[in-house]
């Protein structure tokens, strides 16, 4: 079957070769590139323009500019290049529009330039503002922390009580004690060496031998400052008087005023004994007041529960530090003093005492009831048998006190806490007079040296020489 021909193209000449096709391409693209070139040049014209009437103060008007002008004639192409505006750029909307156009880099028009300015002011006025307070605030904590407090502002009272002094007492104690040990121990084969020690304590005029005439034997135990100062007039604030409690071998106490004087307060150097020595009595001991307390109430029953079932083996496994066995008788919480132990410095605990306290509001005779988690102070007495590292001390028993703190728990009471000592429950001294006997005279030892037989007789009846040492006898633990 034959195919009928199709029509030639309307929009070309039926003869229309490949040659003019192209040629007539070429004259659309070259066209289309000018009618470019000439929009470009006339923005730049209109940029121009406007810079130039900035310059001059006053405006100009930019015509709008087509391709016309500019665009070659070829073929079909000038209709589409003259139906091509101008681009509308910089505001312009027609050929008479009117514009400013600020140049690069340059202001706002006039009516943002305020705007722009006030920013500006806005923001150099906060960081000024901000770096003032920045600095007052730096200075002001430098000012403070530059203040030195002066323990001048308080009282006389506050500066006895709290030792509030620029003296450095705990050096100059320790200089005074290392003195007051050479200077009361002496022999007669150790003149030249105890003089040169004794050299390198004392300024000029200070007796060389610290009193001694060179007969006779004497050692020192320990010497020990007692906490006692007192002002050295002579040199103000570098210098002061300390009470050395001196304890010789032979078990006689005495104290010792030592002057001491120091150079540099700040370094604690330049230390010098600057006088002689003189011998004191000892504090003088007083009676304690009796406690003051609300009645307080035993619970018998758990006393009894704890000494069998809690603090024996506790104080088994606490003597021996032996943590495994001291989890099964402590809290989770329980103080590192409950759970770390003597480490076998003692041995061999026999709990003797115990006594637990119920809680307040308990009356006497009534059964105590413990709430879930309730702790419970105990006081506790234990007999040791000796002192595990000297086998000769083995069989001596000592008695010890303890406060104990137990805690109620679903599984029964646990130890939570532990403190060593107990107060004595009557107050008082062990020496003070009964009443069945008030002129009885308690036995003391010689405060200086004295005989036994002299001591009692300068001492009045039923009164305790103020020299006197420790008593003889002391009260039992509870």
């Amino acid at each position: 079957m034959a195919v009928p021909s199709l029509p030639p193209r309307a929009d070309r000449p039926a003869g229309e070769s490949k040659k003019e096709k192209r040629e007539q391409a070429k004259a659309e693209r070259k066209a289309e590139y000018e009618r470019k070139r000439a929009a470009r040049k006339a923005e730049y014209e209109s940029k121009q323009a406007a810079r130039a009437s900035r310059k001059g103060g006053g405006k100009v008007s930019v015509p709008a500019t087509s391709a016309e002008a500019t665009a070659p004639t070829a073929g079909a192409a000038p209709s589409a290049a003259q139906a091509a505006p101008a681009p509308a750029r910089s505001g312009v909307k027609g050929p008479e529009a009117r514009f400013d156009v600020p140049r690069p880099g340059g202001r706002l028009p006039s009516n943002g330039r305020s705007t722009h300015v006030a920013l500006r002011a806005t923001l150099l006025v906060t960081t000024c503002a901000f770096a003032l307070g920045s600095c007052g605030v730096t200075g002001l904590v430098i000012g403070r922390s530059s203040v030195s407090v002066s323990p001048a502002a308080l009282d006389d009272k506050d500066l006895d009580r709290y030792r509030l002094t620029d003296f450095p007492v705990q050096s100059a104690a320790v200089f005074a004690e290392e003195y007051a040990s050479l200077c009361m121990t002496y022999a007669p084969e150790n003149t030249d060496k105890r003089r040169e020690s004794l050299a390198r304590y004392i300024s000029a005029g200070v007796d060389r031998d610290c009193g001694w005439n060179g007969k006779g034997k004497q050692q020192v135990k320990q010497a020990n400052w007692d906490g006692t100062v007192e002002e050295l007039p002579e040199y103000g604030k570098n210098g002061r008087y300390l009470n050395i409690q001196v304890t010789y071998t032979g078990g006689r106490t005495t104290t010792l005023s030592v002057p001491v004087y120091v150079k540099d307060l700040a370094g604690a150097s330049g230390l010098r004994i600057v006088g002689n020595v003189g011998e004191m009595p000892l504090p003088v001991r007083d009676t304690a007041p009796a406690l003051e307390k609300s009645e307080e109430v035993v619970d018998q029953e758990l006393s009894t529960q704890l000494k069998d079932q809690v603090l024996a083996g506790y104080f088994k496994a606490w003597a021996a530090s032996d943590t495994t066995a001291l989890t099964r008788f402590t809290t989770p919480d329980a103080t590192p003093a409950a759970v770390s132990g003597l480490a076998g410095a003692l041995t061999a605990p026999v709990v003797q005492e115990v006594q637990a306290l119920a809680p307040e509001g308990t009356e006497v005779g009534k059964k105590a009831t413990y709430a879930q988690g309730q702790a419970v102070p105990a006081r506790v007495t234990v007999v040791w048998g000796g002192g595990g590292a000297d086998d000769a001390k083995a069989e001596v028993a000592l008695k010890r006190s303890y406060r104990v703190t137990v805690v109620n728990t679903a599984q029964g009471w646990f130890i939570k806490d532990i403190h060593g000592g107990v107060m004595d429950p009557t107050g008082g001294r062990a020496d003070t007079p009964s009443p069945a006997s008030p002129t009885a005279s308690p036995t003391v030892a010689p405060a200086s040296g004295a005989s036994a037989p002299a001591a009692a007789a300068a001492a009045p009846s039923g009164a305790a020489s103020p020299a006197s040492p420790k008593p003889a006898a002391s009260a039992p633990a509870h």
